[in-house]
Formats: structure tokens, sequence, C-alpha cells
């Protein structure tokens, strides 16, 4: 399933403006969670952490930056605390910085509209079995 949302993710950065909703995530990339289903909601924020963690380790931008949070300006606390723990800065002062989620974003789409990335890194089976 992580492969899955990877894959989904990179093509949406490569090909799509904006951001994506949860919903649409779930829908698009064919995941079958419920979000009405709170455990099930917080299955994909699992998952979504867990991707972006090793996307990180790996030298790669977080991908998750590109899933927006209904209801909020951009991303939810979680993603900030993501961040932090990445070792990005506190969390609140991330989550204050415009420039901060923005450039996530646009490092996230260079990086993988990039042909020779996504050449080497775009397939998650290759990386992750």
């Amino acid at each position: 399933m992580i492969s899955r949302l990877r894959n989904h993710l990179i093509r949406f950065s490569r090909h799509q403006v904006g951001t994506t909703s949860y919903l649409n995530l779930v829908q698009d990339a064919e995941l079958g969670f419920n979000l009405e289903i709170s455990h099930e909601k917080a299955r994909l924020n699992e998952l979504l952490a867990e991707l972006s963690e090793e996307e990180y380790r790996a030298g790669r931008p977080i991908l998750s930056c590109l899933v927006k949070v209904e209801g909020s300006k951009g991303q939810g606390d979680n993603f900030y605390k993501l961040c932090e723990r990445l070792g990005l800065g506190e969390w609140r002062t991330l989550k204050h910085d415009p420039d901060f989620l923005k450039g996530l974003r646009t490092a996230c789409r260079a990086f993988w509209q990039d042909d020779a990335n996504y050449e080497k890194f775009g397939q998650a089976d290759k990386l992750y079995t």
C-alpha cells in the first residue's frame, strides 16, 4: 500500500498543480480507506508519516507536503510535528512560517519533475519491497 501511495504522490507532483485532499488521495490512489472511521484515517496518517520519513532519510522530498488537510490552510499539526522529528525545526515555528510549506512543495515538484530523478527513484517497487 505504501508503494501505491508513493507512486500516486509522485505522479501527482509531476503532473498536477496545487495539492490533493485526503479524500482525493484515498480515491485516486485506490487505498480503500473510509475516512469517516477514525482508525482508518489514523492509519492513512501513519502511512503518510512513514513514507515521508523514508523519503527524507533517503534525501528525497517529503511527499506528504502535497496532501492538504480539509479545513486548514495547508497542513495539520501532525505534519509539522513530523517535520520537527525530522530535524527541520520546532513545529509551531514551522507551522507559522508560510514560506516553509511553500518551499517544501516547490522542492518536491522540482525534484520529481526532473526526469533523471524520476527515472532513478520514481518506481517504489525498486525501493520498497
